[in-house]
């Protein structure tokens, strides 16, 4: 009877994992497959393609004239000098202290007021992406009733930041499809009609995708009339440098809106600057009124930092705090910084250059005209279905072309194919 009754609760303990093993199986059964990433979904595609003539102009990271991912020389050095000196313990929850100085520095200005003044409530973050997440958080703790202005188009990430971190989106004017510029009236009435107090998203230069900037004197009215409205300007600055070879010409949105006494905060990135993609290094600052206030928001940015990741990485900014603090890395990186803006520039020539040869029917000065990795060529959709299905060149449907994938080998072959599918336009 003992045995019965040892097999018997054996045979119910099992049913009971079996069950629960069937009752969990069923927890995941209704998630459906994410949409692919458009972006990454290029590159899928173009590596699955066996042609020898492909190419790939929707990858968002820099190449050189041979087609080859880049590693900077002031980066090598200053892997060499951290190797095996450094301990690998946790970061402080804010980061690299070194870091953020010299992110400081390089954003604000090396003897900025508001940096002596320690009016600056600054974290490392996980580059720009997590930069604007941690914001967005920050915004939907302190501003639950505010929305974030978001430009049309932007980088396809800022709405999904925004939308995870539960603040409402909404959208103002920014480029303008038929001059391929910028809207600019389009953009300062969208500004004037915003709630006071609003939110507002810019890109402190190279604007992704568009490469479309606004003038210098475009800023100040853009400044004047944001601060007439008592909105909040957060900038993304994922290119300072990258842009056109000089960082403080990239800066110089951030420092006409520090001129016209903003509160403002701003998001860094050192993936495209230095190459430093897969490191995630990147900076959040918000300029506050005084110290007492940086302190107070410094502290709500590490408590919401904290559940996220705990503790920002520390290699990468260890690479960025050694070229950055010292004088002859700096150097050495302002000339390879320079290098890679010099090429993306001399590729838009290029590529401007070929179709026009070509006689095309269409104006190509927009090319020329825009800045940055990234080019709005124009295409459509459809055309942009021609490009790939044959000829076998990659990109997004919304015409986005990354002058990083152009070389001297490739920039011909890819502007007889855009004159091939353009001149019946």
């Amino acid at each position: 009877m003992a045995i019965h009754n040892s097999l018997k609760g054996q045979f119910f303990q099992r049913s009971s994992v079996f069950g629960a093993r069937f009752m969990s199986s069923s927890w995941f059964r209704s998630i459906e497959p994410a949409p692919k990433d458009p972006i990454l979904g290029v590159t899928e595609a173009f590596l699955a393609d066996q042609s020898p003539n492909k190419v790939n102009v929707g990858v968002g990271a820099y190449r050189n004239d041979d087609g080859k991912p880049v590693v900077l020389d002031c980066v090598r050095e200053a892997e060499r000098r951290i190797a095996g000196n450094q301990f690998m313990e946790y970061l402080p929850m804010g980061g690299s202290i070194k870091m953020v100085e010299e992110s400081l520095k390089l954003a604000y200005g090396d003897n900025s007021e508001f940096i002596k003044d320690k009016r600056i409530a600054a974290v490392q973050a996980l580059s720009g992406t997590g930069a604007c997440r941690l914001f967005a958080a920050f915004q939907q703790r302190f501003h639950p009733n505010s929305q974030i202005y978001i430009p049309v188009p932007t980088w396809a990430n800022h709405h999904n930041i925004w939308r995870d971190a539960g603040v409402p989106m909404k959208t103002f004017r920014y480029y303008h499809p038929e001059s391929k510029g910028l809207d600019f009236e389009g953009l300062m009435d969208d500004i004037k009609n915003a709630p006071d107090g609003s939110f507002f998203l810019l890109h402190a230069c190279a604007h992704n995708p568009t490469g479309v900037d606004p003038s210098e004197e475009q800023w100040r009215e853009i400044s004047s009339q944001i601060k007439a409205k008592g909105h909040f300007p957060f900038f993304d600055m994922a290119y300072q440098g990258f842009a056109s070879g000089d960082p403080e010409r990239d800066a110089k949105a951030i420092r006409i809106f520090l001129q016209d006494g903003h509160l403002l905060g701003l998001a860094q990135s050192y993936a495209k600057n230095m190459g430093l993609y897969g490191q995630r290094v990147g900076c959040l600052s918000l300029l506050c009124e005084d110290e007492k206030q940086a302190v107070a928001v410094k502290s709500q940015l590490q408590l919401i930092s904290r559940p996220m990741y705990s503790n920002p990485p520390v290699h990468g900014a260890l690479i960025v705090s050694t070229v950055l603090g010292d004088p002859e890395l700096k150097k050495l990186w302002l000339k390879e910084v320079k290098g890679m803006a010099d090429r993306i520039i001399g590729m838009r020539t290029t590529l401007r250059e070929n179709l026009e040869k070509r006689n095309s029917p269409l104006p190509w000065q927009h090319i020329t005209n825009q800045i940055g990795m990234f080019c709005y060529s124009g295409l459509t959709p459809e055309q942009v279905d021609l490009m790939t299905s044959k000829f076998h060149i990659y990109m997004t449907r919304n015409g986005r072309i990354s002058m990083a994938g152009l070389n001297t080998g490739n920039v011909g072959y890819v502007a007889e194919a855009i004159h091939e599918v353009t001149k019946s336009s």
